[in-house]
């Protein structure tokens, strides 16, 4: 039975060790409780560190810890003191932390630390790969384990692998600033399907893979080596329906069984009916905007005197990296803040914040919740942001008003909460006054829109739909029509073609033989794809043809001295073997004067596009460009010459990074049906990377081997997933008695 294996930094326990006595407890809250029914499912486990670092274990309390987490279905990897030092407080928290929230001033590239943060996540992947058996599922999780996906998808390409980043993805300006952003991105696709808490951070993720590796992206999928990757949003949710029900709880307690912080904020309250708490809950950290969030009600009492002694801030900030510098520097400015505020307001029966830094249990949390009448929750950057949608869900009478930071994560799902920007004091103040002044029947109104969709679309809910969508990615390649071409397919291949008289190679060059290069003049053959070729043609019963949009002239330049047929410009001119070359088709090219003028135009507004000009076609390459303003630029350009190319009896031909204009009465189908027309072949193959290819493909008689470069919509039988593929296809037909010696990945 098929497994789903959730890997997370941390384990969902509670192991303490103490006097040499080992103490273990499941987590509550965050991700233990989201994913809990996903863990409990079939013979699932999770793999994480267990928090204690391995030199402060004995050989026996190892063993212990390790029977322990067998029986919660966890397994633990082993982090060393300076692991957890480098990798987790030092890579992770110094560097990615920082600048995924746009703090670029605390970010801190040590090659150390990287160094150390791959080697961490290579553990976690060994763990992984030694648990996980064929067709497992496996769940990464945040920022910590990045390059996971990657690492195991590459020893088991068959594991199903999704990833789920809980931070801001973000954009493309502040990521291109990092060190090693090619090995994060690569990391993060050996994923099956990426997911994010909102769709700004997939639009950021997939700008940064068009542009710094030029992959195609078609509707959130990713096309690499031949394989899709989905990148979605999902919005996580709460556990909904615990906190609710704590909520209802607490409100039936007589006044005794009220624990102390209730009887003093119910107190305040009580006091006078115009009393308002308003709450604040985060962890202390600088992305949380704290210190903002306390100036900006300094504002506010100044503006608005009039809620002199009206109004308080409960403010409970849950300490959190406290060894980390920027940490220790905000905790400095929280106090002072808080001291000076409290010292220039407060009167004898009135101080303005009640200031808790600590953690508190959860049934304090409860009483914090449903006691004040406004949340107050103000990040200056948040990739969701729980705290807000657990306040909405503990206000059992439908009152309270949640004032929301529109730069949390969650603010694309809470319209009905009051939005602010968390840098604008002047409106924070006005936004608290207009909270304090709502009617309850708006209230009411914008709390029940809230909490219907809170309870509708809950963490269980949220772990469903991606589990949901992973499973869909795996099912979803039977939408295209080709194949990979498998080392059994090979095999039969490979089998009719030592039994054929008379064989027919049928190859594309630029992007099939040869990757592709920015300037198209840099792309000649290689030694090592000549010597595969003559191998192959030195069999007097194999005819190559070489079928290629390039022109005449280059294709004899760099094939004219070998026994190869060639077909060139698209298939205007064919030369079979070493004989004289043959004009197929006549055509007109005055059009050029008309068309290129455009090209032009557009060359000059596009930057690192340029004009390839060939005897009977015009191509513009838009290789080293902007992807996605040569995106842009690609759809104007094909709308220009759409009233254009219908008058003059002209195609445009989309390829890899390249519109070409050409005659439309020539393709290479043509060219081909003529060569295969003009001998009995028993064995055809051929193989090509873009659209100018699927004309050739759809020619072809129905037995041909027919495989196309890359995983795209094809008239093709098979695929293969890049250029490397082609080359040991070649090696195959060069020595087609190594069979078992050479296969493709």
């Amino acid at each position: 039975m098929n497994k789903t294996i959730i890997v997370s930094n941390r384990l969902p326990l509670e192991i303490q060790l103490s006097e040499n006595e080992i103490t273990v407890v499941p987590s509550v809250g965050g991700l233990a409780t989201g994913l809990k029914s996903v863990h409990e499912q079939g013979n699932g486990i999770w793999i994480g560190w267990s928090g204690i670092a391995e030199e402060n274990l004995t050989a026996d309390q190892k063993n212990i810890v390790y029977q322990e987490t067998v029986k919660q279905r966890c397994v633990t990897v082993p982090l060393t003191e300076q692991d957890v030092e480098d990798f987790y407080f030092g890579f992770s928290n110094k560097a990615l932390w920082p600048l995924f929230h746009y703090f670029m001033e605390y970010a801190e590239f040590e090659l150390e630390q990287w160094k150390a943060y791959k080697a961490v996540n290579q553990k976690f992947a060994d763990v992984i790969l030694s648990e996980a058996d064929a067709n497992d599922i496996i769940w990464v999780h945040d920022y910590q384990l990045l390059l996971v996906p990657e690492m195991v998808k590459k020893v088991n390409p068959n594991l199903s692998i999704g990833f789920f980043l809980h931070i801001p993805f973000p954009s493309y300006e502040i990521f291109r600033t990092f060190p090693w952003r090619e090995e994060l991105l690569m990391g993060m696709l050996g994923a099956d399907l990426i997911g994010f808490h909102i769709y700004d951070y997939v639009r950021h993720f997939l700008s940064s893979v068009k542009r710094i590796f030029g992959l195609e992206v078609s509707f959130n999928t990713i096309i690499r080596n031949g394989d899709k990757i989905k990148v979605d949003s999902f919005p996580m949710g709460i556990d909904y329906n615990k906190f609710h029900t704590a909520a209802v709880e607490h409100q039936k307690r007589s006044h005794d069984e009220k624990s102390e912080i209730m009887r003093k904020l119910d107190e305040n309250i009580l006091s006078d009916d115009e009393n308002r708490l308003i709450l604040s809950i985060d962890r202390m950290d600088y992305t949380k905007g704290i210190p903002n969030r306390i100036r900006a009600f300094e504002y506010f009492l100044d503006k608005y005197p009039e809620y002199h002694e009206k109004v308080r801030l409960v403010m409970l900030a849950v300490p959190s990296r406290s060894n980390v510098p920027q940490y220790q520097k905000l905790k400095r400015e929280t106090d002072e803040l808080v001291g000076r505020i409290n010292g220039k307001f407060a009167t004898i029966s009135w101080t303005p914040i009640w200031y808790f830094y600590r953690a508190m249990p959860f049934d304090d949390l409860i009483d914090l919740y449903t006691s004040c009448h406004i949340a107050l929750i103000t990040p200056l950057r948040d990739g969701m942001n729980l705290v807000a949608k657990e306040y909405i869900a503990t206000r059992v009478n439908n009152d309270g008003v949640l004032i929301l930071s529109e730069m949390a994560g969650a603010a694309k799902e809470m319209d009905e909460a009051l939005l602010i920007n968390p840098n604008n004091f002047n409106q924070i103040a006005d936004t608290l006054r207009q909270a304090l002044l709502m009617e309850s029947m708006e209230q009411g109104e914008r709390m029940a829109v809230l909490q219907k969709r809170l309870r509708r679309y809950s963490v269980d809910k949220w772990a469903q739909e991606f589990m949901k969508g992973l499973s869909e990615i795996k099912s979803s390649e039977s939408i295209f029509r080709s194949k990979k071409l498998s080392e059994n397919i090979i095999n039969t291949m490979m089998t009719d073609y030592k039994s054929a008289k008379h064989k027919l190679l049928l190859l594309d060059y630029d992007g099939t033989l040869t990757g592709f290069r920015n300037d198209p003049k840099d792309a000649s053959p290689d030694a090592g794809l000549f010597a595969r070729l003559d191998a192959i043609a030195a069999n007097k019963n194999v005819e190559i043809a070489i079928v290629s949009g390039r022109d005449r002239e280059t294709l004899e330049s760099w094939f004219g001295h070998k026994n190869y047929s060639l077909i060139t410009d698209h298939g205007v001119w064919l030369r079979r073997k070493s004989n004289d070359w043959e004009m197929l088709e006549r055509l007109k090219t005055d059009w050029k004067d008309n068309i290129r003028p455009i090209l032009e135009s557009f060359v000059d507004r596009t930057p690192g596009t340029f004009i390839e000009e060939k005897n009977y076609s015009l191509a513009w390459h838009f290789r080293k460009a902007d992807a996605e303003l040569a995106h842009i630029r690609t759809m104007e350009l094909k709308l220009v010459l759409t009233s254009m190319i219908a008058n003059n009896a002209l195609s445009v031909l989309e390829g890899n990074k390249v519109l070409e204009i050409k005659s439309s009465s020539v393709n290479k189908g043509r060219a081909c049906s003529r060569l295969v027309a003009e001998r009995e072949f028993d064995f055809i193959f051929a193989i090509g990377d873009d659209w100018t290819d699927e004309y050739m493909f759809e020619e072809l008689p129905p037995e041909a081997y027919t495989v196309k470069v890359g995983f795209q919509k094809t008239v093709a039988k098979y695929y293969v997933s890049e250029t490397a593929d082609v080359r040991n296809l070649l090696e195959l037909f060069a020595n087609s008695t190594s069979l078992n010696d050479k296969v493709l990945d």
